[in-house]
């Protein structure tokens, strides 16, 4: 599926499926620090850098397994717009498999997982 401008998307339900599996991807939480704080996804695939440290420091803010252009990455924030502005300047940057989570974590946990908080 495409988000306007070709931005690839990903629906909470199809992240929910995801989840259980052992597939080999990642998620990038670019929500800032008190959002992290108020509703958050448990999972060991979860890298938290805010759009703060990746508007300051680049490319230079992700972690080594986040570098790898070629794995699949799923990028969320509240509502899904920061994400997918995200996803649009990873793409821009060369990353090959990266998808924005549509309606972010509020869509995740209405739809979802409602144990997690909303804000």
């Amino acid at each position: 599926m495409i988000f306007p401008y070709n931005i690839p998307k990903i629906s909470v339900f199809d992240m929910a499926e995801r989840k259980k599996s052992n597939d080999d991807f990642r998620i990038l939480d670019v929500r800032e620090r008190y959002e992290i704080q108020l509703a958050q996804i448990e999972d060991i695939r979860v890298h938290w850098i805010p759009l703060s440290d990746l508007a300051r420091r680049g490319t230079d803010a992700l972690p080594d397994e986040l570098r790898d252009k070629d794995r699949e990455i799923i990028v969320l924030c509240h509502h899904g717009s920061r994400s997918s502005q995200v996803v649009a300047w990873l793409k821009q940057q060369g990353w090959r498999r990266v998808v924005n989570m549509d309606g972010g974590i509020d869509a995740y946990a209405i739809h979802v997982q409602p144990e997690i908080g909303r804000y």
